[in-house]
C-alpha cells in the first residue's frame, strides 16, 4: 500500500506520516519546501518529492506519474491557516487544489481523503451530522467547501472512492503558535500566574491531533466512497473546561482571565460533531 500525503512538514502532516509509517505503510510525502522537509524526522523513512499546489494549472506533467502512482491520496495541503477570514482562500487555494486533485484522478488515481473543515457547517448551532447542510459563512469554510462540491461533480463523472474528512477542533503538540492549546502550553511553561482568554462558555469538539491522524488513516484505508464523514469526539465541551482539565493534568493552578479576548464572530456559541458515522465505520 502506498499513500501520497500533501501537506507533509504542516502540524497534521507531520503527525500523519509518522502514523502511517508506524502502520507500515509506504509514504510518499509532498510540499513546497525540500529544505523543511528535511528537517522532519520521517524524511528518510519516505519517498519525498516536491511539488507547489499552487501550480497544478500550469504545469503540463502527467500527476499521477510524477508522483510514483500512489495507491491513494491524502490531501492535507491548504495555504494561510488559521487566517480563516481571507479571501485567499477563495481567490489563490480553490482553483489549484481542484485542479490537483482532478490531473490526479484523470491520471488513473482512484481513491482519495480530503479533508475539509467543521466551519462548513457555518452559523448552525447543535450537535451537526453529515446530513446537516452546509452554509459556510467565512472565506475558508466556502472555498472547502466548494472544493467538495466540485471533487463531489467530477465523482459523477470518474470513478474513484472520496472520502471529506470534516475537522472539529484537533488539539497536539507542535499546533499554531495562535493555538489555544499553545498559549496553554506557554502559560504552564512560563509560570505564568494568569492566562488570558475569552469567556469560556463556548461549546465544541475537541480531538487530540493523535486520535485525529488514527481517524484520518482509518478512513483513508476503507476502500469505499463514503462521503463526508465528520472527524469528532461527538463530545461537547467548554472552553473554560478544556483549560481547566488541561491545567488539571499538568498540576498547575492558573488563573483564567476570562473575558479577555471577545468570542470569535465566524462560529456559533454551542456546536459540536455527531461521530456516528465515524464510529461505525471505524
Amino acid at each position: 500500500m502506498k499513500i501520497l500525503v500533501t501537506g507533509a512538514t504542516g502540524f497534521l502532516g507531520n503527525y500523519l506520516i509518522n502514523d502511517l509509517l508506524t502502520h507500515g505503510i509506504e509514504v510518499i510525502a509532498t510540499s513546497r519546501s525540500e529544505d523543511k522537509a528535511r528537517t522532519c524526522n520521517w524524511f528518510p523513512q519516505v519517498e519525498y518529492v516536491p511539488f507547489d499546489i499552487n501550480d497544478s494549472e500550469k504545469t503540463d506533467v502527467d500527476l499521477f506519474q510524477y508522483f510514483k502512482l500512489p495507491d491513494k491520496l491524502i490531501h492535507l495541503a491548504w495555504e494561510g491557516l488559521p487566517n480563516y477570514k481571507e479571501l485567499f482562500h477563495i481567490e489563490r487555494n480553490l482553483i489549484p487544489n481542484y485542479y490537483f486533485l482532478k490531473r490526479m484522478i484523470e491520471g488513473g488515481l482512484k481513491d482519495i481523503t480530503v479533508t475539509g473543515t467543521c466551519f462548513e457547517y457555518g452559523m448552525q448551532s447543535g450537535c451537526l451530522s453529515e446530513s446537516s447542510p452546509s452554509d459556510p459563512q467565512n472565506p475558508y469554510a466556502i472555498a472547502k467547501d466548494s472544493l467538495r462540491r466540485f471533487i463531489t461533480v467530477l465523482n459523477a463523472k470518474e470513478q474513484f472512492s472520496f472520502k471529506w474528512v470534516r475537522l472539529f477542533y484537533m488539539y497536539g503538540k507542535g499546533q499554531s503558535d495562535k493555538s489555544l492549546f499553545t498559549q496553554l502550553e506557554k502559560a504552564v511553561a512560563n509560570g505564568d500566574k494568569e492566562f488570558n482568554m475569552s469567556g469560556g462558555e463556548q461549546i465544541r469538539d475537541f480531538l487530540s491531533v493523535e486520535e485525529v491522524v488514527t481517524n484520518i488513516r482509518k478512513i483513508a484505508l476503507t476502500n469505499a466512497n463514503i462521503g463526508i464523514i465528520n472527524c469528532c469526539s461527538g463530545k461537547p465541551q467548554t472552553v473554560k473546561s478544556f483549560v481547566e482539565n488541561y491545567l488539571s493534568s499538568k498540576g498547575k493552578s492558573i488563573k483564567l482571565n476570562l473575558g479577555y479576548y471577545p468570542y470569535p464572530d465566524y462560529e456559533p456559541m454551542e456546536f459540536w460533531g455527531d461521530a456516528s458515522k465515524l464510529n461505525k465505520l471505524i
